[in-house]
């Protein structure tokens, strides 16, 4: 086997929203920029080679997202994605409504689509309200539904079945957004076939930041215009086939070690969740146990979130706050503030898989060890250690 320990990350990253590529993948990535750079679109011999790894890797993915190879189209990023997942929901239903349901914390990629209106409600734990949107949904003129698996800000895992169900019972298509959680929690990747578009990222097992969708066949699904000539005539252009193929194997790779992988993630972070707990005044947010394995986020009272992440930085630990789905890390997070617990002084933790980070049980330790002198360091910097 290649050697990939140069690949792996230096310790101290507790940030991975996105990344890091797995090793192995990026020796694919690697090895594919010969044959697999030609167009896939094109006749010749190279393209037709090109062709065949696309459709080698599409294959892998689209056994994880539990679909078939010719429902599974590969874009850009994960936002991408899933606005182009919106949009050829409403335009195919547009003579039925073009409303879209989607709960208060679904990605604001979501939220500032055409056609969402006031979001479903959740409640203090993040979880929406099942009630509100089968009433949202039976109120007719909707386009689509729309449901996280679980919440990648907090973890809390989403009520998919039943979702699922209140849009079968009103006719509606439902579109599941599983970036935050595909090959991260078998319980959340159980639930993918009940959904009738299905996004990921395959960021989040640990390959590049694409944007994988799923629309299942019989789905009324389609784009204005013209159709378009590449990925199931979603896409103007082929992906670049090396980056699909670095997916692929990502996903390869966590395949066997999947299980041990969650368990590890779960116990730390329940390690995380209680040293923040013993903090004065520091409240961890989300469902305790029902939530995605690798993810925590607790808010800090008096304390400034943006100033608690330098200081564990200029410590080795690197964490993040503010929103997890926009591109200002600065910007409050909506998804505290639909669940109305303290946006001010919030603090996330997000995992890396142990083939990227084998210092990470090591990095939580370390966290777990600092975090009450940072936080007092912090209290101390701002006049509010006396409060």
């Amino acid at each position: 086997m290649a050697d990939t320990s140069d690949l792996r990350l230096d310790g101290g990253l507790l940030d991975a929203v996105r990344g890091p590529l797995h090793p192995l993948a990026a020796r694919t990535l690697e090895a594919a920029l010969g044959p697999g750079s030609a167009d896939p679109t094109r006749l010749h011999g190279p393209g037709r080679e090109a062709r065949a790894l696309l459709d080698t890797a599409r294959s892998v993915l689209a056994e994880a997202l539990g679909a078939r190879p010719g429902e599974v189209s590969v874009h850009v990023g994960a936002e991408a994605a899933l606005e182009l997942a919106v949009t050829g929901l409403r335009h195919a239903r547009r003579r039925v409504g073009e409303r879209v349901v989607a709960a208060a914390t679904e990605r604001s990629v979501v939220l500032v689509q055409p056609g969402v209106g006031e979001p479903v409600p959740v409640g203090r734990d993040g979880r929406a309200d099942v009630a509100a949107y089968a009433d949202a949904l039976a109120a007719g003129d909707v386009g689509a539904a729309v449901v996280q698996t679980a919440n990648g800000e907090v973890g809390t895992r989403q009520p998919v079945a039943e979702v699922a169900a209140a849009a079968r019972a009103a006719g509606v298509p439902l579109l599941l957004d599983a970036t935050s959680s595909l090959g991260r929690d078998a319980t959340s990747d159980a639930l993918l076939r009940d959904a009738d578009v299905v996004v990921a990222d395959a960021a989040s097992f640990g390959g590049p930041p694409l944007g994988l969708l799923a629309v299942r066949a019989g789905t009324r699904w389609g784009l204005p215009g013209p159709r378009r000539e590449a990925e199931q005539g979603r896409e103007h252009a082929a992906p670049w086939v090396p980056l699909v193929l670095a997916a692929a194997e990502a996903w390869r790779q966590g395949a066997a070690g999947r299980a041990a992988e969650e368990a590890e993630a779960r116990a730390l972070v329940d390690r995380v969740r209680a040293a923040a707990a013993a903090v004065p005044d520091v409240e961890v947010v989300g469902d305790p146990a029902d939530r995605l394995p690798h993810v925590v986020t607790f808010s800090v009272l008096y304390a400034d979130g943006e100033v608690l992440v330098e200081e564990l930085a200029r410590r080795g630990l690197h964490v993040a706050s503010g929103s997890a789905c926009t591109s200002s890390a600065l910007r409050p997070s909506h998804v505290l503030a639909a669940m109305g617990v303290l946006t001010h002084g919030n603090v996330r933790v997000t995992l890396p898989l142990a083939g990227v980070s084998p210092t990470r049980a090591d990095d939580v330790e370390r966290l777990c060890r600092e975090l009450p002198d940072a936080v007092a360091a912090v209290r101390r910097r701002l006049g509010t250690d006396d409060l």
